[in-house]
């Protein structure tokens, strides 16, 4: 009965052993094969410029009456006349949205309930070149309130994409006058990430504004440009 119990024990012991001996040797083999190189880290950016194409405006109609109910109903109307006449101006369906209807009684200074008034806001989208005359059509509908242009590139990803190739250029050219000024040469690329920004647009020198048939001019809407800026992180081996 001793001899089993030390039999056990001894079995034991070399398991143990086996399991410390299988832990400890891959470690000492990772050491050796994962030698610590030289490298050498750069953050640059690159940007790339376009002129604005698209331009989206927020349009809304405010109606006011004693009753709810007919708040609501006149504005359903002026609202459904906007949404006409912006269609009329050439604004697609796909490009008219909702963004929000709005009902809230109205007080005089005392508290005593005066009505109700009642909104509904659209956004249009357009091209650039349409702008103006949609601000003019909108308002002729019955639009009391007017807010925009944002101003929008219609192949944005493009202008991010070159964005990103001028930062990675920049990023070799400045790895490379790290790596001489060090006295080494510059390797492979370790590691790269990227962030990109777009800023808004700048106006440009107004143009020529041309009278519309019936003499007014119309609203000018300049396109200016817009930035789209890329910084990108690029670790390089060096030897």
């Amino acid at each position: 009965m001793k001899r089993a119990r030390w039999v056990v024990a001894v079995a034991a012991l070399l398991l143990a052993g086996s399991a410390i001996a299988g832990i400890a040797g891959p470690m000492r083999g990772n050491a050796a094969d994962t030698p610590l190189g030289r490298t050498i880290t750069v953050v640059a950016t690159g940007t790339a410029m376009d002129v604005p194409d698209r331009a989206s405006f927020q349009f809304s109609v405010d109606s006011r009456a004693k009753t709810a109910k007919e708040a609501l109903a006149k504005n359903a109307a002026a609202t459904t006349a906007l949404i006409n006449g912006l269609t009329t101006a050439g604004v697609t369906a796909s490009d008219l949205q909702t963004n929000g209807v709005w009902l809230s009684p109205q007080f005089v200074p005392g508290g005593a309930l005066t009505g109700y008034v009642a909104s509904n806001g659209v956004t249009a989208k357009t091209l650039v070149a349409h702008a103006g005359a949609l601000v003019d059509a909108a308002v002729a509908a019955g639009a009391t309130y007017v807010y925009g242009p944002n101003l929008l590139i219609s192949d944005a990803t493009a202008l991010a994409n070159e964005a990103l190739k001028n930062a990675a250029s920049n990023a070799a050219g400045r790895a490379a006058a790290l790596a001489a000024g060090a006295g080494l040469t510059l390797g492979r690329v370790r590691t790269i990430a990227e962030g990109t920004q777009q800023y808004p647009a700048y106006p440009t020198a107004a143009p020529s504004l041309a009278p519309s048939p019936s003499g007014a001019v119309s609203t000018p809407i300049l396109p200016g440009t817009q930035t789209m800026s890329a910084t990108v992180t690029v670790v390089y081996d060096a030897n």
